[in-house]
């Protein structure tokens, strides 16, 4: 059974959302700190793979992944380090947000057989689109592994309901098109968006792109979000000051149980 079903279910029953770091894996300067962000509350964790073209990545993710590469990051070294936090955190959902050519390099099948066996529970392929998406969810099938897609804002209903159908895990709703990073301005759309998807059948919504702090994560939450994921705010508070990052888990973990819903416009 995958991971993210007892989360959500406990989470729904703690009246609060789930915090989701992301890390890139083999970066020195975030190196050991996945423990440390499940000590301070962390649900679950994604992971990207360094990859020398992260189209979907803002410069903060780009900046770790050349430096993971520089260090000599590679596709075995990262399954590796999964097994490990694995064995270390035996139900913590760990998700994947990488790059087709990681895939395709290793072969289709092969790759998602490597996932099963180091522990992965998801996958989503950034520069996939949904047309192009379905072997990739029948490879991750048949071993088990959820299939995640991101759900823009500018997709219309008809797109967004082909996207749930492939969805698996969680669905990932980004605030904004274009790449990651901190700075994005509010969706303003993002109640309804939420709305529809869930009407729609898809799992439970995180909300990512552009959570740079507490108050975009008490607005996603607040627009229907299961949850939140953190990535460029994140590694730069750990370039910048690591001391100040405990304080700042904290700080977007107290926003996760004040959930006021925002009323969508019919």
């Amino acid at each position: 059974m995958s991971r993210y079903r007892p989360l959500f279910a406990r989470t729904t029953l703690e009246h609060r959302g789930a915090l989701v770091p992301f890390l890139v894996l083999g970066d020195p300067a975030t190196e050991g700190w996945v423990d440390r962000l499940v000590a301070a509350g962390a649900d679950a964790i994604e992971l990207g793979f360094p990859f020398s073209d992260p189209i979907a990545d803002g410069p903060v993710i780009q900046a770790a992944a050349a430096r993971a590469l520089r260090a000599g990051a590679s596709v075995a070294r990262c399954f590796a380090a999964i097994s490990a936090i694995r064995s270390r955190h035996p139900d913590l959902p760990i998700g994947l947000l990488l790059y087709a050519n990681l895939i395709m390099s290793r072969g289709r099948d092969s790759f998602y057989g490597a996932c099963r066996a180091a522990g992965v529970d998801s996958v989503l392929v950034a520069d996939v689109p949904e047309a192009e998406s379905g072997p990739f969810a029948a490879a991750a099938a048949v071993v088990g592994i959820d299939h995640v897609m991101i759900a823009p804002p500018n997709a219309t209903l008809d797109h967004a309901a082909r996207i749930v159908s492939r969805t698996r895990g969680y669905i990932y709703v980004t605030t904004r098109a274009g790449v990651t990073g901190e700075g994005a301005p509010a969706d303003r759309d993002l109640p309804r968006r939420i709305a529809t998807l869930r009407e729609l059948g898809a799992p439970p919504p995180l909300v990512g792109f552009g959570i740079a702090g507490a108050t975009d994560a008490r607005y996603a939450l607040a627009a229907g979000a299961a949850g939140v994921i953190v990535g460029s705010s994140l590694i730069r508070r750990i370039l910048e000051d690591a001391d100040q990052v405990d304080g700042y888990l904290m700080s977007l973990r107290a926003e996760t149980g004040r959930q006021a819903p925002i009323a969508t416009v019919a």
